[in-house]
């Protein structure tokens, strides 16, 4: 004789359930509906963490095209610089080929923006002859510069028995013989743009600034004691860039 309670088992199905559901369930030994309902919460987790990723993804689509938007309209505009003048305390080529160079110069700069201002950072200064650098950088102090503002810097440059590449100390003899010599006051360093309370990143800032020195004939100079002060008023280039 047949079980009958155990065949009446057997012939219990869901319909509304898939077949082959029901099937694995029935092997695994895991009602159908159990299974169900934990595909159900999986499913959920996964919509949530599709929902935050576009969110987010969102929002910083949204933040750069506020600060392309600000940036765009305010537009900053670089920094003016002018030479204003430089005062020589000593200017001497001993041999073999060393070049004394003691001088203090007048910097200017100048912020044209209306909303924007400007942090200097580390702002080293030197001069050079040639490109060969003739004295140690000096360091300016850390400075804010407001919209419109004008900022004069007058530091000292210091440059004691320097040696010279042998075939610059033959051009700069000829320059001094023949009375005028060209010299380079640099300047390179970093800075940041300010508007309101936002800070931008840093940006790397490189200024030259040609200077012609007369040693003879009639010149511009103004003896102050020992020194001579030439009067230049000399607009000086200015690259900025964005520091990687």
């Amino acid at each position: 004789m047949y079980n009958t309670s155990l065949f009446k088992e057997r012939l219990f199905i869901n319909i509304d359930a898939n077949p082959q559901e029901q099937l694995s369930s029935a092997a695994a030994g895991v009602p159908p509906e159990t299974m169900a309902d934990d595909c159900g919460r999986h499913d959920d987790k996964q919509q949530l963490a599709k929902r935050v990723a576009v969110a987010i993804f969102g929002f910083l689509i949204v933040f750069a095209i506020v600060v392309f938007l600000v940036w765009a309209i305010l537009h900053p505009t670089q920094p003016h610089f002018i030479l204003q003048d430089v005062t020589i305390y000593a200017f001497n080529l001993t041999a073999p080929n060393y070049l004394t160079s003691n001088m203090q110069i007048t910097l200017v700069s100048r912020n044209p923006n209306e909303r924007i201002g400007i942090y200097y950072h580390k702002i080293d200064v030197l001069a050079s002859y040639r490109n060969q650098q003739i004295t140690l950088p000096t360091l300016i102090p850390r400075t804010y510069q407001g919209h419109r503002d004008v900022t004069v810097w007058s530091p000292l440059l210091y440059g004691n028995a320097v040696p010279v590449a042998p075939f610059l100390e033959v051009g700069l003899n000829q320059d001094m013989n023949a009375g005028m010599v060209l010299l380079n006051v640099k300047a390179f360093g970093q800075l940041k743009w300010k508007v309101g309370t936002w800070i931008s990143g840093r940006y790397q800032i490189n200024i030259n600034c040609p200077v012609y020195i007369s040693f003879t004939g009639p010149t511009k100079a103004i003896q102050v004691g020992v020194a001579m002060k030439y009067q230049l008023v000399q607009s000086c280039s200015v690259d900025i860039s964005l520091l990687n």
